[in-house]
């Protein structure tokens, strides 16, 4: 009965949790089909579609919309890169400065966001760059490596060393041996990274406001725009984007399955 009784009570807390998460979400997708007459859309006045029609309504939202996803998209893609390679360095050899190089990548992860952005801020300051797209690309790269090279790290202790030995006893290269063996067996944890990259700096705030210097992205416009009323067209990309996060999440969770 108590074991019965312990198993219930963890599943209604588990619930709870989520319900606890998830509400802020469901609130925002719901706001999105709100019938508001006013620029403040913080209470229910209707149900209603036309602002899915008027998403253009607002050049300057789609463009910092466009900015997040180009932003994201290229520090995903150099970040992929660079902590791949990071991650197979560190967990394959043994080399002087090891442990420097992962008291760094940690103590990227664990520093607050303000420092990082401070710090950067301040770089770019003394070199006489301008700020705008660039350094926020920039930022976003240094921000995002360590979560992608500790990922595929993980990933890469995991393997067995065997496999790839055997490849080589049978004639395969070092480059062959690497992108039919070593990379297939790393994807999901590459993957992964990329995702978690992608997700930390499409909605990145402190970073990019320290760095972006005019360009604006998605989070900056919504921030400015508390300021007079945040239109529901904000509500309605927020939902496409949470959208298309859980359908690459399914899809990449129904392909591992299947490997498996």
């Amino acid at each position: 009965m108590r074991r019965r009784l312990a198993d219930r009570l963890l599943k209604v807390y588990v619930w709870l949790i989520l319900g606890w998460l998830f509400a802020p979400i469901l609130v925002m997708i719901a706001f999105g089909f709100n019938d508001t007459a006013s620029k403040s859309n913080v209470s229910w006045q209707g149900f209603t579609l036309k602002w899915w029609t008027r998403l253009d309504e607002y050049p300057d939202l789609t463009t910092a919309v466009l900015n997040s996803i180009y932003l994201a998209l290229l520090s995903v893609a150099v970040t992929t890169v660079l902590g791949t390679l990071l991650g197979l360095a560190l967990g394959r050899y043994r080399f002087r400065g090891q442990g420097a190089t992962n008291l760094v990548m940690f103590a990227a992860i664990s520093s607050p966001e303000l420092v990082m952005g401070a710090s950067l801020l301040s770089l770019f300051i003394s070199l006489g760059v301008d700020m705008g797209f660039w350094t926020a690309v920039i930022a976003h790269v240094l921000f995002s490596l360590s979560f992608v090279a500790i990922t595929v790290r993980a990933r890469v202790v995991g393997l067995d060393p065997s496999i790839e030995e055997a490849a080589r006893d049978l004639g395969a290269s070092t480059w062959t041996t690497f992108w039919r063996i070593t990379f297939p067996m790393i994807l999901p944890g590459v993957v992964a990274g990329a995702l978690l990259a992608f997700a930390l700096s499409i909605d990145d705030f402190v970073i990019t406001q320290f760095t972006s210097g005019p360009t604006q992205t998605f989070p900056l416009w919504i921030w400015g725009a508390t300021r007079i009323g945040v239109p529901p067209q904000v509500n309605i990309l927020g939902t496409l984007i949470f959208a298309v996060g859980v359908a690459i999440a399914v899809v990449n969770s129904v392909t591992a399955r299947r490997r498996a």
